[in-house]
């Protein structure tokens, strides 16, 4: 039986996550929903998508009996109260990155996932990456030996971006792509909670971050390195050292379709789609959508490899570095 999606909100990355959901067996996965402010742009979305059902509110979506999963591509300031609504009304979700704005807002959305025995995750979809999960085979099989550092970047020049420079609708690196190389070092060193933060960097005159460095020391003398940007490009690339060897990505380290372990290249093409694409590699949100579906098929409520320990790490982080570029943002206290 198919799982049933709703898509919550029609921007950019709901339709990259349907034309992924287009390269899966139909069987598997139909999207039978869509909910927009705007009743237009959804009718036009679902026009596009073949999708059945169209809602011009949020909340009619969370009432639907027929939906299995809720798929959230909203803006990140109404993550929290989408989120909660659509699990008060006993909806599964997949909420994208960032889960809330702030480590409070992550706690209690956990908490109320709990409360109404529904599944949750933060949709990180570079964890589901073939090569992501390459990565997690070689460093359980201690291929390149104890890991010493990581490294990790991602920057684009997003200054003409709107939603990423105002501090109102969620700007800045960290929440937009700096969440990126951090998910990557924590997956890295198994969910381990750092020593200690330490963010270096620069505000924009907007007031979000737009260049950070973020430095996080472990025990054992290991620590990772990242750096974010939205002021110019990047490599984008990353890096995991060890005492017997390295593990590379040469590019798009969030969504990478190579790796190269000590020299020797493995790649891992995305899925091929008909549909044009608004981000790089993005037909690779069907490895996270069939992820979700398995974990429901099995009846888990978080995911083993995006968990909620992981996502309120993740939070914790940006939230001690934003404090310590001195973000006076009211959002960013708890």
């Amino acid at each position: 039986m198919a799982t049933k999606w709703g898509i919550c909100s029609v921007g950019k990355i709901s339709q990259d996550f349907m034309g992924a959901l287009g390269t899966l067996p139909a069987e598997d996965h139909q999207a039978v929903a869509v909910a927009a402010r705007d009743l237009n742009r959804a009718k036009d979305f679902a026009t596009s998508h073949n999708i059945p059902k169209v809602y011009g509110s949020y909340e009619e979506l969370a009432k639907d009996p027929n939906i299995d999963i809720i798929y959230v591509g909203a803006l990140h300031t109404v993550h929290r109260d989408v989120v909660l609504m659509f699990m008060q009304n006993g909806k599964n979700v997949l909420c994208e990155k960032p889960l809330a704005m702030n480590s409070g807002e992550v706690r209690e959305l956990i908490s109320a996932a709990k409360e109404h025995n529904v599944f949750l995750m933060e949709a990180l979809w570079s964890r589901f990456f073939p090569a992501y999960e390459q990565i997690r085979t070689l460093l359980s099989q201690n291929a390149i030996g104890d890991v010493k550092v990581v490294r990790a970047e991602f920057g684009y020049d997003l200054q003409n971006v709107q939603r990423v420079v105002q501090k109102e609708l969620g700007g800045g690196a960290l929440l937009d792509i700096g969440c990126y190389c951090i998910q990557f070092a924590l997956m890295v060193f198994n969910g381990e909670v750092p020593e200690s933060v330490t963010a270096k960097g620069f505000l924009h005159e907007t007031g979000v971050e737009e260049t950070v460095t973020i430095i996080l020391k472990y025990s054992g003398k290991r620590q990772a390195i990242l750096t974010c940007t939205i002021m110019t490009n990047l490599p984008n690339q990353a890096a995991i050292s060890g005492s017997k060897g390295i593990i590379q990505i040469p590019a798009y380290m969030w969504c990478p379709t190579s790796i190269i372990v000590n020299g020797n290249e493995s790649k891992f093409p995305v899925p091929l789609s008909t549909k044009t694409a608004n981000f790089p590699n993005s037909t690779g949100l069907s490895y996270q959508a069939e992820h979700v579906r398995q974990c429901l098929l099995k009846g888990l409520k978080e995911s083993p490899i995006m968990s909620w320990a992981d996502s309120q790490l993740l939070a914790n982080i940006i939230e001690e570095a934003r404090k310590q570029l001195a973000l006076s943002d009211t959002q960013d206290t708890v």
